[in-house]
């Protein structure tokens, strides 16, 4: 059975799909079958694998409506051993579709049981709010993975994540865990940068992924020609980031490479 991962964090622009994306490809090269959700109705990490969102007729909003099943609604990617569940602006109206609906926060979880045995580790790219869709991830998840962006107020509204999360581990998944904390955007030239990886790891410790995502370049350049970054540039300071996290991860779960 594979691994969910849920990649969350409510504040936006702190390297959710850029993570979700990356850590998937890397896992696809170091020969794990990957699928990856997206779960944002900004449908990034559907652009950013090389899918028009504006071309998709199945996605997850048919997904979490149960009106098809994963196996309609999952594509093969460019990436070797990523498929994808796409999505798209349709899925704004998902929160409100759902509000009336029975275990609502578990129509994720029920719509991916029949696909998870054939996939190393399910990826779930979250919007950056803690609504519906953000808790059925946070319900469908093993576990949970936390960007934060090294810079100010990074700290800020981490504590309503950690509260949401609570929630769900005493109502709805007893058994998710933190994956750990991945600090992104880091700058060692600026004092700033510093002070959040201390701080971050003087709160948290071994929650904390010891790979660190610095800022670069290519990162960015990367998904405006819908490619990962290490299709896009394999031998960036980018691409070694996410290999060397992907490689972390397997370890963390006694898996070898």
């Amino acid at each position: 059975m594979g691994k969910t991962i849920a990649i969350a964090n409510q504040k936006g622009g702190v390297g959710k799909t850029t993570t979700t994306v990356n850590l998937a490809a890397s896992l696809g090269v170091l020969e794990k079958k990957v699928l990856l959700i997206d779960a944002d109705p900004q449908a990034n990490a559907t652009s950013g694998l090389g899918v028009d969102a504006d071309e998709i007729s199945l996605g997850s909003y048919q997904l979490l409506e149960h009106t098809r099943s994963a196996e309609d609604c999952i594509i093969a990617t460019s990436s070797p051993n990523v498929d994808l569940i796409p999505a798209h602006i349709d899925l704004v109206a998902i929160e409100i579709e759902l509000v009336d609906q029975d275990m609502r926060e578990s129509m994720l979880k029920k719509a991916i049981e029949s696909v998870r045995h054939r996939y190393d580790y399910v990826l779930i790219d979250c919007a950056p709010s803690l609504g519906l869709l953000t808790l059925n991830a946070l319900t469908a998840a093993d576990s949970v993975i936390i960007p934060i962006q090294c810079e100010y107020f990074a700290l800020e509204g981490l504590g309503k994540l950690l509260n949401t999360i609570k929630s769900v581990q005493r109502i709805h998944n007893p058994d998710l865990d933190i994956e750990g904390m991945l600090l992104t955007m880091y700058d060692a030239r600026l004092r700033l940068s510093n002070q959040v990886v201390e701080e971050v790891k003087k709160h948290f410790g071994d929650m904390v992924f010891e790979t660190i995502i610095q800022r670069n370049v290519r990162l960015g350049e990367a998904p405006s020609y819908g490619e990962s970054i290490i299709k896009y540039d394999a031998s960036s300071k980018g691409a070694t980031n996410y290999l060397n996290m992907a490689h972390e991860l397997l370890q963390k779960n006694r898996q070898t490479v």
